[in-house]
């Protein structure tokens, strides 16, 4: 939930890639749409706000007959996204999650850090453990060796930490946890910024705005279409970011989430990056990126973290196996494989 791993700088190059939106009207030159709004027909306006959050950049495009409803309800979806985020920030010392770190247990949960505990260790049964959000000690551990070292922890240093990755030592009763390991902890970054997503989604709808997408940094929940049924077209990013998009999907309604070794890595190689295998403890090498469809954002983030884990074939088998989910894996080879239900 932070950007403490590399600094990002906006350009518009940078920009456009992020969005990850085809067809909705972004300016194409001059300055950043940092903030857009223009009468998309006589019936709709398309307003669009974009703002740095969780280490990417998030924007909000909704289609509304009420532009200053719109631009408001915006405002109060970006104000929803800072309040789940100071709740899972694990770099703030004052957060749940820094504070559970910190101490080892932590009572009188709220409720949307119980909904993302519980949901984590969901998905940890699910994959077999390939989703783990106690992996936090060992990401520290590269990090911390990177930094100083320019160089990757002796197997020793990593296997001590590597005790520490268990799933299954968190004791959680929906209303309070506790590490069963001393010197464990947990990131939720894997889910949680599908999180944040979800829950501005859920107050834009309750504001009766029908026509959504969020995107964050390819992270993207949809409803609605853009008009009379007329779907969203999202690009699911080539990790070269030179190339062309893997594929253009198009969404009336639902999430997608994108896990990849190109955005948060430790070396020039990418053979270290924040995506770390919680059996061998090594960031996994045999895909480059992988992007899941799902009802919900956060389902989304976690189970492209998962099928990122585990090998391609193995990871299109566990999508597979959940109604209303889909996958598309780019391997190490530059191997395209797609489970059934993917869009095309």
């Amino acid at each position: 939930m932070s950007a403490q791993e590399k600094p990002l700088t906006m350009d518009r190059r940078r920009f456009l890639k992020l969005s990850g939106i085809l067809g909705v009207g972004f300016a194409t030159g001059g300055l950043l749409p940092i903030s857009e709004s223009v009468a998309f027909n006589k019936k709709l306006y398309k307003v669009t706000k974009t703002r740095p959050a969780m280490g990417t950049f998030v924007s909000i495009t909704l289609m509304h007959p009420s532009r200053t409803e719109a631009e408001n309800v915006i405002g109060k979806a970006f104000e929803e996204m800072d309040r789940v985020i100071s709740l899972m920030d694990r770099y703030r010392s004052d957060s749940p999650i820094g504070i559970l770190n910190e101490q080892g247990s932590l009572a009188d949960l709220p409720p949307d850090v119980a909904s993302v505990l519980d949901r984590s260790l969901h998905f940890y049964q699910l994959s077999n453990g390939a989703f783990d959000m106690t992996v936090q000690p060992l990401v520290d551990l590269y990090k911390r060796h990177f930094e100083t070292k320019g160089l990757p922890p002796s197997e020793t240093d990593q296997n001590k930490v590597l005790a520490l990755v268990d799933a299954s030592a968190v004791q959680f009763d929906g209303r309070s946890v506790r590490f069963k390991k001393d010197g464990m902890g947990i990131t939720l970054d894997g889910i949680a910024k599908g999180y944040v997503i979800d829950c501005a989604a859920d107050l834009i709808k309750g504001h009766g705005i029908k026509h959504t997408l969020i995107n964050a940094g390819g992270d993207i929940r949809v409803a609605g279409g853009k008009q009379n049924g007329t779907p969203w077209k999202v690009g699911v990013q080539n990790p070269d970011k030179e190339g062309p998009y893997l594929d253009i999907v198009k969404m009336k309604d639902g999430a997608m989430a994108t896990s990849g070794n190109y955005e948060i890595y430790f070396d020039e190689e990418k053979l270290y990056h924040h995506i770390v295998s919680p059996s061998t403890g090594l960031s996994p090498r045999q895909s480059e990126s992988v992007t899941v469809t799902a009802s919900s954002v956060m389902d989304a983030d976690a189970l492209s973290t998962a099928v990122f884990v585990l090998e391609p074939d193995a990871g299109r088998g566990l999508i597979e196996g959940i109604h209303g989910t889909a996958c598309l894996i780019l391997g190490h080879d530059k191997k395209r494989i797609a489970s059934r239900g993917w869009p095309c």
